[in-house]
């Protein structure tokens, strides 16, 4: 064994070990019972000499992780040792408790933050450079001056092989804390700002998923799948046939995980319900003559991720391997839900019927049997969506108030809808509402079955955004009419 391999096995036991030392320590004390006290940080705990109630690690596991954090970073220590060093942190993060993997994250915050004295006297710097010559050099010391020792550490762990799906995970364990205890945040950001650097599309490959592909990866489709559950095997095999594509963006150093992927059905025509897509009886289309490209369900997975975007790279990486592919393609369109449709609508309906004048307000009443007719009274008549009439009033109401929802509702600039945010975020205009689109009981819980078409105009996605970007949501003719009815 190397000197190397000396060290990690020695450092990972001793990290497994400090809880169990930890707590022997504290009962050769004088006897006296933990009880709650304050949140205490890390620099007060670091100094102290018992563990107070609510608290993990003792102050000398604490101090015995923190020296073990800080060789990794040490000055002389090279990539690949540090690397390694990283590795058995890891190991020892593998076996702890939550509550332990807390005080981890707390000496990350607190204990590697930007130097405060050096920062400040950079930024009097930058202040005083600028318009000068010495502009330049002064924001390269504020910019240095900017870096936490927290950034080297984290760089350290995604050195060695699962370093990268170790810092993933963290993050998505992070995340589920952060509203329960702010001083997490700063861990947090950083991660959030690595991984749009380390996942950015340039870094990304494009892959198809087929039936060939390994079945451990098929799998992950089925793991992952989040906007229309995968049944069989079948029906998996339907959504990967012959007229079907399945494309999803990799990283080298996460092999055989999808980070993102989308199902696509090539058609002749946008499609109006979901039905016949997730049919796997349905013959399949001929291809070469298909036109339309319908992206159906895109998934995101990997929760560590969340915030760094690639949604818009993968459906234009997409676009441009589909056109190069099939020539005839001429439309990108989506059929997607609407799954903050009916809680909206719970809270805000009451609103949507003041907009309607007498005749329809009487028309409305005599279809849910009640004059003048509540919101409730509403929604109990849509809970059976499916038996209305083309001309029912309770149809036209919902179909009226989805438009409104859709390219109407912002908050801060951006759609209230999730899947909205997404798809005209990436460029995207709301194009058609389908009713019954998603029978499921799914579909009807989020929306009644309503769904909608997002159309892909490859030349005006810039002005869509751009659209969006004044507070306008970009919407075809038709939806506008029904926002205006």
């Amino acid at each position: 064994m190397n000197a190397t391999s000396t060290w990690i096995s020695r450092n990972v036991e001793r990290l497994r070990s400090a809880r169990g030392k930890a707590a022997a320590a504290d009962r050769e004390g004088d006897g006296v019972a933990r009880r709650s006290a304050p949140v205490r940080g890390t620099h007060e705990r670091l100094q102290a000499t018992l563990r107070k109630g609510g608290e993990a690690l003792s102050p000398r596991a604490l101090r015995r992780l923190l020296a073990e954090l800080q060789d990794v970073v040490a000055p002389r220590v090279s990539e690949i040792e540090g690397g390694r060093r990283a590795q058995a942190v890891a190991t020892w993060y593998a076996a702890a408790e939550p509550e332990e993997r807390r005080d981890l994250w707390l000496l990350m915050c607190e204990q590697f933050a930007p130097d405060a004295t050096r920062f400040k006297s950079a930024q009097q710097r930058y202040e005083a450079a600028a318009g000068t010559a010495d502009a330049p050099q002064a924001e390269a010391h504020l910019r240095r001056a900017m870096v936490s020792q927290r950034t080297r550490l984290l760089q350290r762990f995604a050195v060695f092989p699962e370093g990268m799906r170790f810092l993933v995970d963290l993050r998505a364990e992070l995340l589920r804390e952060l509203k329960a205890d702010k001083r997490l945040l700063p861990l947090e950001v950083e991660l959030e700002q690595l991984f749009s650097t380390w996942f950015d599309v340039a870094f990304l490959e494009l892959k198809r998923l087929s039936w060939d592909s390994p079945a451990s990866l098929i799998e992950k489709l089925i793991k992952y799948e989040a906007v229309h559950d995968i049944r069989s095997w079948a029906d998996l095999k339907n959504r990967l046939d012959s007229d079907r594509r399945c494309y999803g963006f990799f990283h080298p150093r996460l092999p055989g995980e999808p980070l993102i992927f989308v199902e696509v059905a090539l058609v002749n025509e946008i499609s109006v319900s979901i039905t016949p897509l997730l049919d796997e009886s349905a013959e399949a289309t001929d291809i070469q003559r298909a036109t339309t490209a319908i992206f159906y369900s895109i998934s995101s997975t990997q929760t560590g991720l969340r915030g760094v975007s690639f949604g818009d790279s993968l459906i234009k990486h997409v676009a441009e391997t589909l056109t190069a592919e099939f020539p005839r393609l001429r439309r990108f369109a989506t059929l997607s839900p609407i799954p903050g449709f009916r809680s909206w609508l719970a809270r805000h309906g009451a609103a949507q019927l003041e907009r309607l004048d007498d005749r329809q307000r009487a028309e409305l009443g005599r279809a849910v049997g009640f004059e003048p007719p509540q919101i409730t009274h509403v929604l109990a008549a849509a809970d059976k969506a499916l038996e209305l009439p083309a001309k029912s009033p309770v149809r036209q109401l919902l179909m009226q108030c989805a438009a409104r929802y859709l390219g109407r509702e912002l908050q801060d600039g951006k759609p209230l809808d999730p899947v909205a945010r997404f798809h005209l975020g990436n460029g995207a205009r709301v194009e058609r509402l389908n009713w019954a689109g998603d029978p499921s009981a799914k579909g009807l819980k989020q929306s009644f079955g309503l769904m909608v078409n997002y159309l892909y105009d490859l030349k005006r996605i810039d002005k869509h955004r751009d659209l969006l970007a004044q507070g306008r949501v970009p919407v075809s003719g038709d939806i506008e009419a029904l926002c205006r009815d």
